[in-house]
């Protein structure tokens, strides 16, 4: 029987040290990095007959609109975002065209889709996103302690997600990927996806709780890790495939999605043994 509760404390300061590793690359970057869903402003996909420069064709729109902003898609397919807001979104968006097509005559520019949000729609979608993940934490931690009842129980797994959520969050900041509503529905994802590992482990543990009377905690729970980890091996692999798979092949679209995911299964799987785990044996002995 493999002792995983050995290294709970390796555990701890590995969590602990990546936390404060992306507190500290927040406010060194200056926050997160939002999609024009929450920011508000007007984005368009530009693509191009032969390779082009994207830093080149951002100082190209950027002269004309202050604080452009552009992310490479392909070396032919380059993602142009400006602050700049009207109703008459083709408009704008033939605007920015003809500046890069003026800018890189060699190169034939054509707009492959564009997409506007005014400033207050988007903090309001920010707010809307915000308060579901909040509920969606509060509700689990009703759940869980109505369905263990037990604190000790809730509070482990709802801290666990609440570790996910950041580890998430830390990966796209580091990254420079952009917070959008599929971002938002990957998070949620990935919090069902953790706190149903969380409720398996808990379970089992409930169980042995029961009939290894007698029994320290330690051993109670190192048990039960191992009993379920196949399982959770098992599954968390089986998903990881399919995920995977849709971020390799997937396109641009759902790469944002599908490495929120990706990122989440992994995050999922380690704070199940070692975030929910010790942090349930260290109140659960309080509450004996």
């Amino acid at each position: 029987m493999f002792d995983f509760l050995r290294y709970r404390f390796i555990g701890a300061t590995v969590s602990i040290v990546a936390v404060v590793l992306f507190s500290v690359a927040y406010f060194y970057k200056g926050g997160l990095t939002y999609s024009v869903e929450f920011t508000g402003g007007t984005q368009v996909l530009l693509s191009s007959d032969k390779p082009i420069n994207s830093k080149q064709l951002l100082s190209l729109v950027d002269a004309s609109w202050s604080g452009a902003q552009s992310r490479e898609f392909s070396d032919t397919q380059v993602l142009v975002r400006v602050k700049e807001f009207e109703g008459d979104i083709q408009g704008l968006a033939d605007r920015i065209r003809q500046v890069v097509q003026d800018g890189l005559p060699e190169n034939k520019i054509s707009i492959e889709s564009s997409e506007t949000v005014g400033p207050g729609v988007g903090a309001d979608l920010r707010w809307k996103s915000m308060r579901t993940i909040f509920l969606a934490l509060f509700l689990m931690l009703l759940y869980i302690a109505w369905r263990f009842w037990s604190f000790s129980f809730a509070a482990g797994a709802v801290i666990a997600l609440f570790h996910d959520a950041i580890m998430v969050l830390g990966v796209f900041l580091l990254l420079n990927r952009e917070i959008s509503t599929s971002f938002i529905g990957a998070i949620i994802a990935v919090l069902g996806y953790s706190i149903n590992d969380s409720i398996v482990i808990f379970a089992r543990i409930r169980e042995n709780i029961k009939k290894m009377r007698g029994a320290s905690l330690y051993e109670v729970v190192n048990k039960s890790l191992n009993k379920t980890f196949k399982r959770t091996l098992l599954t968390s692999f089986s998903t990881f495939l399919t995920v995977g798979s849709m971020f390799v092949l997937g396109g641009e679209v759902l790469r944002d999605f599908s490495l929120a995911i990706l990122m989440g299964i992994v995050v999922g799987t380690y704070s199940s043994i070692y975030v929910a785990s010790p942090i349930m044996m260290l109140l659960y002995k309080e509450e004996k």
